[in-house]
């Protein structure tokens, strides 16, 4: 065997075995991980209501209903702005499409968050994402607003805190900012997914903090994963808040959803 060949193959090997976990390793995540889905929510906190979490389910058929129907008239925006889609907990900006489309439709030009799927915070993609906006912000000479949906929309309002000269706006969606982070349905299902607390994120010291950029929070009392008082928030914690009626799946793309996030670009704040 030539020194070259028995180079890489020795290098091969002690690469594979860096990613090799060791199963002492690995019976310790799950324990870890199961130990966080056991865990009581505190007293007093609550999600919605079974029946709103059950409502969720009618959305899951909204794309097949918009299959063959005419698209509906949108308003020309009288200043195109430059967007970013922010997918919400366990989905793929996929989900996101047609708004995008509709987005577009009106003049804006609109990006994918460039992640995939959203499967929680972690410091190296939240880096990654400030780079994205960083990079769009130099490409095209003006300031970026983020449109985030649910937890894309905690990532949207925490780079405006790391980076408000190259967020132009924060418009969240569903998104539980305010009050306690154990106020949904999904936080069990993000403690298996993520393998940390709701309540200790690895980015952002205060969610609930307001970044010093104009900030929209549409919220919905139909909202079946998120409490409403916590996507609503307090006045020191966002500008504005515009109740709509959709469920919490129906901010991807409802029409309702989407007027509103027209209306919010269109606002000079």
């Amino acid at each position: 065997m030539s020194q070259a060949i028995h180079h890489r193959t020795v290098t091969m090997r002690q690469a594979g075995a860096s990613r090799f976990t060791p199963p002492a390793a690995m019976l310790a995540a799950i324990r870890a991980r199961a130990a966080l889905v056991a865990e009581r929510r505190p007293d007093g906190v609550s999600g919605p209501p079974m029946r709103h979490l059950l409502g969720e389910l009618g959305s899951l058929a909204r794309p097949l209903r918009r299959v063959g129907r005419p698209a509906g008239e949108i308003a020309p925006a009288a200043e195109p702005c430059l967007v970013m889609l922010l997918p919400g907990f366990g989905t793929h900006p996929v989900r996101m499409r047609h708004m995008a489309q509709e987005l577009e439709r009106a003049g804006h030009k609109v990006k994918r968050w460039g992640l995939g799927f959203n499967l929680g915070p972690t410091p190296e993609n939240f880096a990654a994402l400030a780079a994205r906006v960083q990079a769009l912000h130099r490409r095209y000479g003006r300031k970026v607003v983020l449109v985030g949906w649910s937890l894309g929309g905690i990532f949207a309002r925490e780079l405006a805190k790391c980076h408000p000269d190259v967020v132009a706006k924060v418009i969240t969606m569903g998104s539980p900012f305010s009050g306690d982070p154990h106020a949904n349905n999904a936080w069990r299902i993000y403690h298996l997914v993520t393998g940390h607390s709701v309540a200790a994120p690895p980015v952002g010291k205060d969610i609930s903090a307001k970044p010093p950029v104009p900030t929209v929070a549409l919220w919905s009392p139909r909202d079946g994963i998120v409490s409403p008082r916590s996507s609503c928030g307090r006045k020191d914690e966002r500008d504005r808040a515009i109740a709509l009626r959709c469920s919490h799946l129906g901010f991807a793309g409802s029409d309702e959803a989407i007027a509103a996030v027209v209306h919010g670009l269109g606002r000079p704040d």
